[in-house]
């Protein structure tokens, strides 16, 4: 399959939302299900004809993309924080695309997952505590780990926990998915001015 620009500002914008979205977690404590609900769901998106497809629709990732914009066009006002988290999602999932066996066991882990959403919707803390538990096996061990800042007494919360570590999947699910499209770090630096462009063309169709 052919991928346009505009595939690759879609799936980086998907890391962009789910690490938006632990930092949430990590600064202010429990969120809505529903802002959870694209990355979380992106996971079970296996087979997906398109990119976009991937997280439901351009509306759904809108949010991510807004915050990709903000970021890539942004200069005093970027958040190096929010940055740390989507530059270390990208150098995790280029470790992990090395490790076929942990690759594999990921994928019969959210395989297996994916069969108890018949009886809860994919933000249950029942399938959040299943995703948490595949990224607690086969990612958090690899180096260099993600360390998320914030405040105590929601990091020490198990339902946060479990929300962050299933949000750092599909993170890593996302960065996946622009590696594949063709995306690569140095088109962050080389390349920003077309992906910004492609952000303000996918913001202006909403």
């Amino acid at each position: 399959m052919k991928f346009q620009d505009s595939d690759r500002v879609i799936a980086l914008s998907g890391v962009f939302q789910a690490a938006g979205l632990v930092q949430q977690v990590a600064r202010k404590g429990l969120i809505s299900t529903e802002r959870i609900s694209t990355s979380i769901n992106s996971l079970f998106q296996l087979d997906a004809k398109s990119v976009v497809d991937v997280y439901g629709s351009l509306d759904d990732i809108a949010p991510g993309v807004k915050l990709t914009y903000k970021q890539l066009s942004a200069t005093d006002t970027r958040d190096d924080e929010l940055t740390r988290y989507v530059l270390s999602l990208i150098q995790l999932e280029r470790k992990l695309s090395k490790h076929r066996q942990r690759l594999d066991k990921i994928r019969a882990g959210i395989t297996e997952t994916a069969a108890r959403l018949i009886h809860f919707p994919a933000t249950h803390s029942n399938i959040l505590g299943a995703l948490a538990d595949i990224y607690a096996e086969n990612i958090s061990t690899l180096k260099p780990r993600i360390m998320v800042s914030g405040e105590t007494v929601y990091l020490q919360n198990s339902d946060n926990v479990n929300r962050i570590r299933a949000l750092l999947l599909s993170g890593i699910r996302s960065a996946m998915l622009w590696r594949q499209t063709g995306g690569r770090r140095r088109q962050l630096l080389f390349s920003r001015s077309n992906y910004i462009d492609n952000c303000k063309n996918l913001l202006d169709k909403l």
